[in-house]
């Protein structure tokens, strides 16, 4: 591979590991040219079934022979490079992944490729999540527990209103936003769907396992607005960049001007309130006409707070 490939190509990476776990197969004397296809059709990409069997039984990769064994003498094994290694320890030292209790075992000397410190955010709040808070930790950790073992919990936190609530839920995902570089807990509290900050939460307590059928995900509501873009000073280079995480479609219409389309999930609706308003006349919101009342409300509300000042 060469040096300017990537550091994990998935195609090669994926060639490998799929003719690797074949030749073990002949290192066991259990390969049959059936099981070579099974085992393409299943791991491998789709064109991938013209080239691995007939690069191996055309001996073009000398490494099967006539009788379905290997002269190999050894498992084939892919080990990571210094600067695989080197990276993984970079991503592993982030904070936000130590969250998830990553198992380290390997890295314990190895250099990281980039300190934290020489990464540079932009565009985003500085008021993220408290990642080094050992309660936190745990209450982050206890909600991914409940969500692979499908239990409830009963959370006690503070909601937008600053109201102590104490509530029980079926956790079902928990979600990052990279603007607010926030974590926030995805999980059904009877038939609705509700939205929790992680760092909101005070006491977090595990429960019994919830039904099977009460696990299947509810889809949240999704809206859709249309905005006019106007593009000056970089708004539609950061109109792409502010909504990446966003379903969207964008259509040109002259040479300075764009119609976006943008899908959100209902419960994002201030959030996209706030977003909408901070490109100010450069994006205007032409449909539908009840985010246009949100926006309205939100400016009168800013008003208010001036006028009171």
């Amino acid at each position: 591979m060469k040096s300017s490939d990537s550091f994990f190509n998935e195609i090669y990476g994926t060639y490998f590991r799929v003719v690797g776990f074949i030749l073990e197969q002949a290192q066991k004397g259990e390969l049959t040219t059936e099981k070579i296809n099974r085992i393409v059709q299943e791991q491998a990409f789709g064109d991938s079934y013209l080239t691995i069997p007939k690069s191996l039984k055309d001996c073009e990769w000398p490494l099967l022979q006539s009788n379905m064994t290997t002269p190999l003498q050894h498992t084939p094994t892919m080990p990571l490079t210094i600067l695989q290694r080197r990276w993984l320890k970079t991503l592993l030292s982030d904070k936000r992944m130590q969250l998830f209790d990553v198992d380290c075992t390997g890295l314990e000397d190895v250099e990281p490729l980039f300190s934290q410190e020489q990464f540079v955010y932009f565009d985003r709040y500085n008021d993220g999540d408290p990642y080094d808070d050992p309660q936190y930790k745990q209450h982050f950790r206890l909600l991914l527990q409940a969500i692979n073992e499908k239990r409830r919990v009963e959370i006690s936190f503070i909601n937008n209103k600053n109201d102590n609530m104490r509530k029980r839920y079926l956790p079902m995902q928990i979600e990052y936003s990279a603007k607010d570089d926030k974590f926030r807990l995805k999980a059904v509290c009877g038939s609705s769907l509700h939205y929790v900050n992680v760092a909101r939460i005070k006491e977090c307590q595990l429960l019994e396992t919830a039904n099977a059928e009460i696990c299947e995900q509810k889809a949240p509501e999704r809206c859709k607005l249309t905005a006019l873009l106007t593009d000056e000073r970089n708004a539609l280079e950061r109109a792409m960049l502010h909504f990446s995480h966003l379903e969207k479609t964008t259509e040109r219409l002259d040479e300075k001007h764009y119609k976006l389309h943008l899908t959100y999930d209902k419960s994002d609706a201030i959030e996209m309130v706030i977003r909408i308003l901070s490109f100010g006349p450069l994006l205007q919101v032409q449909e539908p006409a009840s985010f246009i009342e949100l926006l309205r409300k939100r400016l009168q509300k800013q008003l208010a707070l001036q006028a009171d000042k």
